[in-house]
């Protein structure tokens, strides 16, 4: 045990003297990729070699309670997209389907169900799980969601929602926003925080306000999470910098923070990886190397002591 303990605080020093130079490329341009060769990353079949992924951020403001809009508005970025970059993951801010509607003061709790989307019946639904489906690519897509049939103990299940499609548009999973305040009590809390499975490992997803939450990545870090996709709307100032940083470096994860002002990944480190806040761009793709997180086999999580952690 000792001997495979120096070996790994050995490869996390080697890994540190690089922390520096750039082990996660940001590109900061919506056009083509640099020329030079093919797409460092593996085939999505060869699942035990994936480590490398390229994320897109979606950095659009959409416009409030106008779905048809913001929907044009996306399928219009990922038109570039498709075009210019060859890439593993898409994110798009919180709620960005109806625009973080809820932060209105003019639209009632009960009023939320004009904004949201059944994703078994949503042309937008069905349009991005097309997409995803024809590039390949998993898509975290925010939006208001209604569940498809009533609540037990529930007023009206409207949720603040990430869709969750896999590279063959098929609905992976819907992670509901747990922590809820102010305008967010205008939806229904979630009751879920899981670790999906995919061609690079597990991931988790976040929404906004559950970054507060230690627990939130915690949780996920320990179901194997290395990166962790958290779709916001919400502050985006010093503060947050800070918390995001810490958060990774915590547990020892990616985290990939989107807002429609901001794209921003902080790394296992807590060192970031990206951070671009430049208005006139609408999606930022990043390469972040997953083998760097530790996650649940090291740092801080096999450190742990939750023999004493008790009240």
């Amino acid at each position: 045990m000792k001997l495979s303990r120096r070996r790994f605080i050995e490869a996390i020093g080697m890994i540190s003297l690089g922390a520096g130079r750039a082990c996660a490329q940001s590109e900061t341009s919506n056009h083509s990729r640099k020329a030079g060769g093919p797409n460092p990353r593996t085939t999505a079949k060869d699942a035990s070699a994936v480590s490398r992924i390229r994320v897109a951020q979606i950095k659009v403001y959409p416009e409030k309670g106008q779905l048809s809009a913001n929907h044009e508005k996306l399928m219009s970025v990922l038109g570039d997209v498709a075009k210019s970059e060859n890439i593993d993951v898409v994110v798009t801010p919180e709620c960005f389907l109806d625009g973080y509607v809820s932060t209105e003061k003019s639209v009632a709790k009960e009023d939320m169900v004009k904004y949201a989307i059944d994703p078994r019946r949503s042309q937008y639904a069905q349009a991005v799980s097309d997409w995803a489906r024809e590039n390949k690519v998993w898509f975290v897509l925010g939006c208001t969601r209604k569940a498809p049939r009533p609540l037990v103990g529930a007023k009206h299940g409207i949720f603040n929602t990430a869709l969750i499609y896999d590279r063959d548009g098929s609905l992976a999973g819907t992670y509901d926003k747990l922590h809820l305040q102010t305008h967010d009590l205008k939806y229904t809390p979630g009751k879920h925080l899981h670790a999906y499975e995919s061609d690079f490992g597990p991931f988790g997803v976040m929404i906004c306000a559950d970054r507060r939450w230690p627990e939130t990545a915690r949780t996920l870090t320990l179901q194997g999470a290395r990166v962790i996709f958290n779709p916001t709307y919400g502050m985006h100032d010093d503060l947050n910098l800070c918390m995001m940083r810490t958060r990774s470096y915590e547990n020892g994860i990616f985290i990939v923070f989107t807002h429609p002002g901001q794209s921003l990944i902080t790394d296992p480190r807590g060192a970031v990886v990206c951070n671009n806040e430049d208005a006139g761009q609408t999606y930022i793709v990043t390469e972040i190397d997953l083998s760097r997180a530790p996650a649940n086999k090291g740092g801080h999580i096999v450190d742990r002591r939750p023999d004493v952690y008790k009240l």
